[in-house]
């Protein structure tokens, strides 16, 4: 979209860097305190979750062995496993380190993840909300970190 010659010319005012084009620069700036164990900030990685499916679907997947298991919803599982009891910030990571196979590990693994990944948004694990077994939820590979350090 071309803007009119007045608009443009107090656009690049604005955004006018006080130099020629030729010594403007981009750089990216990549850094982050997530996983931080020590120091005056502190936001450790407590655990990394995730599940392999393979090629199945995996909420009915998750439903048929939550079933096998004895368990009539999701929420059941509260009761059974411990997981943590405070918000945590969550990023997604592509490692494939954490990550749980449906087929192949044990069913309390796999339950136990299946329950954290519930409850866990793409930025956020949160307790509080209920246990949503979707496709994304179950699909994500997240890493969950205590921000409490950096609030201190």
């Amino acid at each position: 979209m071309k803007l009119p010659p007045d608009i443009a010319a107090g656009i690049k005012q604005y955004f006018n860097t006080g130099g020629p084009m030729s010594r403007t620069r981009r750089e990216r700036v990549r850094s982050t305190l997530l996983g931080t164990d020590d120091g005056a900030i502190r936001c450790p990685r407590l655990v990394r979750v995730g599940l392999d499916c393979r090629d199945a679907e995996p909420v009915g997947l998750l439903m048929q062995l939550l079933h096998e298991e004895g368990f009539g919803n999701p929420e059941d599982l509260r009761d059974e496993f411990e997981i943590p009891d405070v918000r945590l910030v969550a990023r997604p990571y592509a490692d494939a380190s954490g990550i749980v196979d449906v087929r192949d590990a044990a069913r309390r693994n796999v339950l136990w993840s299946a329950l954290v990944l519930g409850l866990c948004t793409p930025q956020l694990y949160d307790p509080a909300r209920p246990v949503l077994w979707t496709q994304a939820a179950l699909t994500r590979r997240l890493e969950l970190f205590d921000p409490a350090g950096f609030y201190a």
